[in-house]
């Protein structure tokens, strides 16, 4: 019996019937009424086609739902401070648990946030340094690099003359911040040549900041401060002039009768632009701080981001900051050398935490890892330590597909956990793509049989073996296995790197071939991504598609996105003679009851908000003035509601009554070739898949203009049908005369590169080497790598 079978076999016994989660009448999304009964207490692996319906039964309705009903059990003074939750479109959902979330949602990029602070890992540390820590500088707050030390001063009690009275005391909070750099690792050098020409005047437009236009607000308040002539040039500043302008702390000041709080250009720079999240940046404010502002390690605490107390005070030696600095791996071997029966339980509770991040393959991981750093993956498995040691059980645990990242090495450790999560009681729901992960589910839901308005029904429910018998379009496809290429394109160049020594690398030299398909492939923490971003990312004429998550509201959609409504509004405006600002939602052909949101919000107070379609508009967003204009016998309302597949066919020749426009015709090609020609033009992103919003980034950095195209992780969210969609695609690109590089450890891909570059052997400092270079026949023949044994396995050589 194998492996798979064995740990399917060991499935804890289901009663009965009743004993599931029942959904009857699901409808959320594209689902068409689906009804389907899912076993508690087993694992469900939910299967199809991107845009099949998967994350809308999972997560839209079932997930939801149960997230909904938690909340409603908290008073009412408190849900006002959580987030409002609306009921799921469904019939009715019985035998629901609570159910928890680990999905593929990046953990943010807080400057303040690492692996350790979103653990318990850090705390834990803090609080052992604190007792055990030589010398003892105070509480753990000492240790923590988020908190200042400050002057406070308070009440206390004192006694004096057998009498107790109260007396106010300065004292100080002593907390771990650095001063210089305020806990951020980093300090700001500014470019100030990127901020003004400083041979022209303030009134001449000297400065080059975005926003800092002398004909608004700033103007005035730059001409009315007094601290500085605006009509001399900069050059000719005295250094309290310059001081004044770049410098200046905040001070009240009055400028044509108004009182005002003036300040400094960096400091102003630093409030209003430094302190946001770079992904949430306007790309033209993102252009700005890349030219114009250089982050360097601070010199005081070497980046550690403590101050000199909590730097000093060590265990046998060892500082938090070099505790924290550690590979996990090698952490945990400290941690289990200390030996103090005042802290033994915390000990083994950070020995257990430590060891359970070895166990889900993160152990090359420091726990001064900034977590903004971290991939798609990598943050879902980090979310999925804190649950693995949980005392929980009868809950029900949703995944989205867990063994993204995942070498083929690394995806059985990962199928153990799932199985060691159910076999504790719990009911684990898994959407995935892996046939690997598929394989050791106790049940299956395959929802399809296409994607958007063709998916939405469940056209497979039973077991794996069933579902390879079934004929869906998974069932066909469970046991494909890709071939090796007959023959591979010769490299017309080379990417020289040298030296390389990002994260875990360790001095590579590789050459990377050029005009080919090469794939780098390597475990989880090889330094796949460490050698792109460090060495690759930022050369001329190199395009990154990354794993960065898309940003965008209820308002943003594909349409937006890619740039494509733009021609699209151009097209209407020169058809009806009127101005294209009429057809933006968020602009001047907005309908005014929605705002253009095509929905209306009903705030209730502490009860849930009601979301419902505007009447006025209903739901269309558009002014009906607006919608009275048509391009090819469409308004631009029915336009957005079309799929990509409808608008190539309306914007193409001209055939058929339809509107050619030239522009908006490419890109919605490019869409369709990464798979996405079922999407509606104007479909909130909020309500795509990781998938499909991984494609749709793709789709729009294919018309940067680049030679160069690295992508990471191209496969994510991929139904096995469209794997080979995506490697005709990438052919294309090579054949264009552009060079792919692609970070991947999906063996179709591999098997279709032209040339491999292999790095490991294992993760963390155990990486960080070029172990194979060649094509992948050579590859499977060498069987030296881990690698090279799973691509042989998987091609039957």
């Amino acid at each position: 019996m194998s492996t798979t079978a064995q740990m399917r076999r060991a499935a804890p016994h289901v009663a009965d019937r009743q004993d599931v989660i029942r959904v009857q009448g699901a409808r959320e999304n594209n689902l068409k009424d689906v009804t389907v009964d899912i076993p508690k207490r087993r694992l469900t692996a939910f299967t199809g086609v991107s845009g099949s319906g998967k994350s809308s039964l999972v997560f839209g309705t079932i997930a939801a739902e149960s997230q909904r009903l938690i909340n409603e059990t908290y008073s009412a003074f408190v849900q006002g401070f959580m987030p409002n939750l609306a009921r799921p479109d469904v019939d009715r959902l019985e035998g629901l648990t609570t159910a928890i979330i680990v999905d593929q949602e990046r953990m943010g990029s807080n400057p303040r946030s690492t692996v350790g602070t979103a653990t318990d890992a850090n705390a834990m540390l803090r609080i052992i340094f604190s007792r055990l820590g030589q010398p003892q500088i105070g509480s753990p707050n000492a240790y923590s690099f988020n908190v200042p030390s400050v002057k406070a001063s308070g009440a206390i009690t004192v006694e004096r003359g057998g009498k107790t009275k109260a007396e106010k005391a300065t004292f100080n909070r002593l907390g771990g911040m650095c001063p210089r750099c305020e806990g951020m690792g980093s300090v700001t050098d500014f470019d100030l040549s990127a901020l003004y020409d400083d041979s022209r005047s303030l009134n001449e437009g000297a400065l080059t900041i975005p926003g800092y236009s002398m004909e608004g607000w700033y103007g005035r308040i730059f001409s009315g401060t007094g601290f500085f002539d605006p009509d001399k040039p900069i050059a000719r500043f005295t250094k309290r002039e310059l001081h004044d302008l770049l410098y200046k702390e905040p001070t009240k000041i009055k400028v044509e009768g108004i009182n005002i709080t003036y300040e400094g250009l960096i400091p102003k720079i630093q409030k209003s632009m430094l302190s946001k999240d770079p992904e949430a940046m306007q790309p033209h404010i993102r252009a700005f701080v890349d030219r114009a502002i250089t982050f360097t390690t601070c010199p005081e605490c070497n980046g550690t981001r403590l101050g000199p107390e909590a730097r000093s005070s060590k265990i046998n030696g060892m500082s938090i900051a070099d505790a924290c600095a550690l590979q996990i791996t090698d952490l945990a071997q400290w941690v289990r050398g200390l030996k103090e029966p005042s802290v033994a339980p915390l000990l083994a509770g950070l020995q257990h935490l430590l060891d359970s991040f070895a166990e889900i393959g993160l152990g090359y991981l420091s726990l001064d890892r900034p977590s903004g750093t971290l991939s798609g993956g990598e943050s879902q498995r980090t979310k999925m330590i804190r649950h693995l040691g949980s005392s929980l059980t009868d809950v029900t645990y949703v995944f989205d597909e867990p063994t993204i990242g995942l070498h083929p090495h690394d995806i059985q450790r990962m199928n153990g956990l799932l199985l060691q999560l159910r076999d504790k009681g719990n009911t684990v729901l898994v959407v995935e793509h892996k046939p690997e992960a598929i394989a050791i589910a106790d049940h299956v839901i395959d929802l399809g049989p296409g994607a958007g308005t063709d998916g939405g029904t469940v056209c497979f429910e039973g077991t794996v073996e069933g579902l390879r018998a079934s004929g869906t379009i998974t069932g066909q496809h469970l046991d494909d296995r890709a071939r090796l290429k007959p023959a591979v394109r010769a490299a017309s160049g080379a990417l020289e790197v040298r030296g390389a020594a990002t994260h875990n690398l360790r001095d590579v030299d590789v050459d990377i071939p050029l005009g080919v398909f090469c794939v780098l492939t390597g475990v989880a923490g090889s330094g796949k991504s460490s050698l792109i971003n460090g060495s690759v990312a930022r050369r001329d004429g190199v395009v990154v598609v990354d794993q960065g998550a898309i940003k965008g509201s209820r308002r943003s959609n594909p349409a937006t996105y890619t740039g494509l409504l733009e021609p699209i509004r151009k097209a209407f405006a020169k058809a009806n003679g009127v101005k294209p600002a009429l057809f933006s939602s968020n602009s001047e052909g907005a309908c005014p009851a929605c705002n253009g949101a095509g929905v209306i919000f009903t705030d209730l107070g502490v009860m849930a908000t009601v979301e419902s379609t505007c009447e006025e508009c209903g739901g269309k967003r558009f002014q009906a003035a607006v919608l009275e204009y048509t391009l090819g016998g469409r308004n631009i309302a029915e336009v957005l509601g079309m799929s990509v597949t409808e608008a190539e066919v309306f914007f193409g020749s001209g055939d058929d009554g339809s509107a050619p426009t030239p522009a908006a015709h490419k890109i919605l090609g490019r869409l369709a070739d990464v798979g996405l020609g079922y999407l509606h033009l104007g479909q909130p992103l909020t309500t795509l898949s990781g998938g499909e919003r991984q494609r749709l980034k793709l789709a729009a950095q294919m018309a940067e203009k680049g030679s160069v195209y690295v992508l990471d992780e191209p496969t994510t969210g991929l139904h096995l049908a469209d794997v080979e969609q995506l490697l005709g695609l990438l052919d294309r690109l090579v054949d264009s005369g552009r060079s792919v590089i692609v970070i991947e450890h999906h063996q179709a891909v591999m098997a279709h590169a032209d040339w491999i570059i292999d790095l490991g052997p294992g993760a963390g400092h155990d990486g960080g080497r070029i172990v194979f270079e060649g094509t992948p026949a050579e590859l499977v023949a060498a069987r030296s790598t881990l690698t090279g044994e799973h691509l042989a396995a998987y091609v039957g050589a």
